[in-house]
């Protein structure tokens, strides 16, 4: 089992910066994803960014080159810093992570933190 505790969400206008972050109750280095889902309202929960243990990422392509998303392992936390937040990225976003052994894939999720961009 592990933990996620999000933190970082907030309202800025159009154009500011957010930075999440997400802490594990353990050890993160084995964990084989970790990232953020966002989910609008009346949207599915999409997959915003990842990083795998690694050190691949991915980004949605909406969100490329705007947001940037990084592993301190040591501090069993990870960021995603929003830059150039656009009102389309309004969102509760989720911090997850994936731990898979063999055919068994067990997801983990923080709590949620909303995301408000105003125009």
């Amino acid at each position: 089992q592990v933990q996620l505790v999000e933190s970082g969400g907030g309202s800025v206008q159009a154009g500011g910066s957010l930075r999440l972050s997400c802490a594990a109750s353990r050890s993160i280095f084995n964990i084989n994803v970790m990232g953020w889902y966002r989910q609008a309202p009346g949207e599915q929960r999409e997959l915003a960014a990842s990083i795998t243990s690694g050190g691949n990422t991915y980004y949605k392509d909406s969100m490329k080159g705007r947001f940037t998303i990084s592993r301190d392992n040591p501090k069993n936390t990870v960021y995603l810093q929003m830059n150039n937040l656009k009102p389309e990225d309004s969102a509760v976003y989720y911090c997850y992570a994936q731990d898979r052994h063999g055919a068994n894939v067990y997801t983990y999720w923080g709590q949620g933190t909303q995301v408000t961009v105003s125009s």
